[in-house]
């Protein structure tokens, strides 16, 4: 069965910062390009950034380059995303997702999986 389980959110202060993490199962990780994707509340979903299968590029969008990190460990099947100097329109819930795309930019349609979510609430 194929998870991608996503933890790690919480209330957070503005200026603060959060580490989400997103254990994938189920799917040979190594082939597989992993996104973070958020969605606010009454808007579309968005892509923020995705790693490629090796781990060795990845890609943001203009709104949170410079502030959001995304690593990925190989041995654990995971993918990171460091959030930095969080503002309260990073308030989101964060879906990590899965495509055999080497680069799939941040059409949702070429991801296959998805995992549930977590909520990241930046609020004073």
């Amino acid at each position: 069965e194929v998870q991608l389980q996503a933890s790690g959110g919480g209330l957070v202060q503005p200026g603060g910062s959060l580490r989400l993490s997103c254990v994938a199962s189920g799917f040979r990780f190594d082939d597989y390009t992993i996104g973070w994707f958020r969605q606010a509340p009454g808007k579309e979903r968005e892509g923020v950034s995705y790693i490629s299968s090796s781990g060795g590029r990845t890609e943001y969008a203009d709104s949170v380059k410079g502030r959001f990190t995304m690593s990925s460990d190989h041995a654990k099947n995971t993918v990171y995303l460091q959030i930095d100097n969080l503002k309260p329109e990073d308030t989101a819930v964060y879906f990590c997702a899965a495509t055999q795309w080497r680069h799939p930019g941040f059409s949702r349609r070429v991801f296959d999986y998805w995992g549930q979510g977590t909520q990241v609430t930046v609020s004073s």
